[in-house]
């Protein structure tokens, strides 16, 4: 899968704000600073389109990206970021919530988690709240390159016995600068949303 042009579409806080052009949606979703726009950006080949901040919890919105009118990245807002007030964390998971329950053309989730790390109280929330949508989903661990490559395919095998224990997802690690893992991931994409 080439994406050739990408472009940003649209920040959304409510549904009727969301594209109603019927494409796929392929929904990031994960903790404020475990990399969901950097992600984006190293699987469509370009430094800015999705934009990334050093201060982790700055997304708000729901972010549409739409690639080559062929699908969109939907990119939510990050969860478990400490700094958040309540009130804000409130609004957030509301957002998170309601474009799960209300989107009618959610295709595959890609759940982001930190491959350095055990998943947190915070991360096993939103895989159980993810598994309960019955929704395709595929779990990515980023940060890929903060670890030895030699124990890259141990870490995955930890963290699916963790969160995952039955198998049944696939699990993949990721690293926006080693991008030796974007193929797998791309392939991985198409073969769930295009080829089914």
């Amino acid at each position: 899968m080439i994406i050739k042009n990408p472009e940003f579409k649209i920040s959304a806080v409510s549904p009727k704000q969301y594209p109603q052009d019927g494409l796929p949606q392929i929904v990031l979703v994960g903790k404020s600073n475990v990399g969901k726009s950097s992600f984006i950006n190293t699987l469509v080949n370009r430094k800015n389109l999705a934009r990334t901040s050093s201060e982790p919890g700055k997304t708000r919105q729901i972010n549409f990206y739409n690639m080559d009118n062929k699908f969109y990245f939907v990119d939510l807002p990050g969860y478990g970021y400490s700094k958040m007030s309540k009130q804000e964390q409130e609004k957030v998971g509301h957002f998170i919530e309601e474009y799960l329950q209300k989107s009618k053309n959610i295709c595959l989730i890609i759940f982001l988690i930190d491959i350095r790390h055990t998943p947190t109280e915070n991360d096993k929330l939103m895989y159980d709240y993810i598994f309960k949508t019955n929704l395709p989903c595929i779990v990515i661990a980023n940060k890929a390159d903060k670890i030895a490559i030699t124990k890259v395919d141990s870490q995955i095998k930890n963290l699916q016995e963790i969160l995952n224990p039955l198998k049944d997802l696939i699990f993949l690690p990721f690293s926006s600068e080693r991008k030796i893992y974007t193929k797998s991931v791309l392939e991985t994409i198409e073969n769930i949303v295009f080829n089914n």
